[in-house]
């Protein structure tokens, strides 16, 4: 079992930048690929990055060049550096963890076992 929990969300301006953390419980932290997911009321839960065990990364297309996947194992901590932010990165931001096939980084939230209880990101224009 492992509980995750999400900060560092808030109000920004456009161009600004933020960095989320999502903070794991649970020794064996750098046995999950985690990743990171965003949400807007009534639409679906969608890819933002994913780090897996071995710290290969993926990035969904629109926020390659602005966001940075991290994890540091010692910490038990995965952050997610977003520069450049746009209005359309607004969002809850949720973190998540997959234990099987951590090897390869997951892409839809079915991959994923565990999630954080998500935080908002806002950005203005």
């Amino acid at each position: 079992q492992v509980q995750l929990v999400e900060s560092g969300g808030g109000l920004v301006q456009a161009g600004g930048s933020l960095r989320l953390s999502c903070a794991a419980s649970g020794r064996t932290f750098g046995r999950y690929g985690m990743g990171w997911f965003r949400q807007l009321a009534g639409k679906e839960r969608e890819f933002v990055a994913g780090i897996s065990w071995s710290a290969t990364t993926s990035y969904k297309d629109s926020v390659k060049g602005r966001f940075t996947i991290s994890r540091d194992n010692a910490k038990n901590t995965v952050y997610l550096q977003m520069d450049t932010l746009k209005p359309e990165d607004t969002a809850v931001y949720y973190c998540a963890a997959r234990g099987s096939d951590r090897e390869r980084v997951g892409f839809t939230p079915r991959d994923y076992d565990y999630w954080g209880q998500g935080t908002q990101v806002t950005v203005s224009s």
